[in-house]
């Protein structure tokens, strides 16, 4: 979920849309001796090793992570400081938090992964001061991976197959209450098929309706779209490689409802993510393979603010950026990221293992 409100200035990246994207469209060989074209992560002290792949960036200064031991982070300072804003006991019940999202400074809403009953939703209002659980799965066979929103009322939550079919959880007062679909406007699942709770992003969505869902593990990597909050959908394969457990579609962006790219590929370390990414520009009716893909498995992905092409892809072995819509990539940085989001008023912010978060600026 994107926070919604009027940009006036592109703040941490210093630059105004058209600047921004004739920057990132620089070529490296313009550059400078030890100039670097694109954005730069700042990292912060978190003051954890938790491993945040909830991220939930709402501003310059705002953002919540979600991670391991049942840790919720919060800044309202642009990541100088981290308040520690876990719910209570979360530690204590072993709580893996995988995704967050967020409202404003106050409001989240974050998950909590695993099968039966470890699967949660959690709600504050006051940014983490309390938090009420709004949601507790009580089916075994259920294991929850991802939420997001269409605007501060309207969320839907997935589940792995239930039945042969992705389960899909709905709210329509701010993640207060949640009502499981009916699955009859789903498709049948693959054998082995699942969604990947790496990084938030296996449910997006663009709009006040549109969703997508990606999925891995069976013999097609495939996503799944809705036009209508999730009460019926269309699957299409994608090309990024699957037939394995450890395979597929890991995260996905869209900057509209027709736009969007796909990253994924094999998250053991010793094996090879060839064509690890993706783009539409159909919402999702048909996917084309990257021309120079990102050289390993990228977990997230989120565009740049105010631009129509640029975007950031996010993963263990490093950041790679496009300027063509996904099309093309090439390696900013080697660090270890988990996921990565950006926001309206100028600003992208990432977070992975050992407490990493931080935030990019452009120089």
């Amino acid at each position: 979920m994107k926070p919604m409100g009027k940009t006036r200035r592109l703040m941490s990246l210093g630059l105004c849309g058209a600047a921004l994207a004739a920057a990132l469209a620089a070529p490296a060989a313009q550059a400078a001796p030890g100039e670097r074209h694109g954005p730069v992560w700042t990292p912060g002290d978190t003051g954890t090793d938790a491993r945040f792949r909830g991220l939930a960036a709402v501003s310059s200064r705002t953002a919540w992570l979600a991670g391991s031991k049942g840790t919720v982070l919060r800044t309202t300072d642009g990541g100088r400081h981290w308040r520690d804003v876990s719910p209570p006991g979360a530690a204590d019940e072993g709580l893996e938090f995988r995704d967050i999202e967020a409202f404003d400074a106050r409001r989240a809403v974050a998950l909590a992964i695993g099968e039966g009953e470890a699967s949660r939703v959690l709600r504050t209002e006051d940014g983490g001061v309390t938090w009420a659980e709004s949601f507790r799965n009580t089916d075994a066979r259920a294991f929850y991976d991802c939420l997001t929103f269409f605007d501060s009322r309207h969320g839907l939550a997935m589940s792995d197959p239930v039945d042969g079919r992705f389960r899909i959880l709905s709210t329509a007062d701010g993640g207060r209450s949640w009502n499981v679909l009916p699955s009859a406007g789903m498709p049948q699942a693959q054998a082995g098929e699942a969604g990947f709770a790496a990084s938030g992003q296996c449910l997006v969505s663009a709009g006040s309706k549109d969703v997508w869902l990606a999925t891995g593990g069976a013999a097609t990597a495939r996503v799944l779209h809705s036009g209508d909050r999730g009460l019926t959908w269309t699957a299409t394969a994608s090309p990024i490689p699957a037939g394995d457990p450890a395979r597929g579609v890991f995260g996905l962006a869209f900057r509209d409802r027709t736009h969007g790219i796909a990253v994924g590929g094999d998250y053991r370390a010793d094996q090879p993510s060839p064509r690890a990414s993706a783009v539409t520009s159909d919402g999702g009716r048909s996917w084309q393979p990257s021309r120079t893909p990102p050289a390993a498995y990228r977990s997230g992905v989120a565009w740049l603010p105010h631009s129509r092409s640029a975007a950031l892809a996010v993963g263990p072995t490093g950041t790679d950026l496009t300027t063509d819509g996904g099309r093309t990539w090439r390696t900013l940085d080697t660090g270890s990221y988990d996921t990565v989001d950006c926001t309206a008023d100028g600003s992208c912010w990432a977070a992975g293992e050992k407490g990493r978060a931080a935030r990019a600026v452009l120089r």
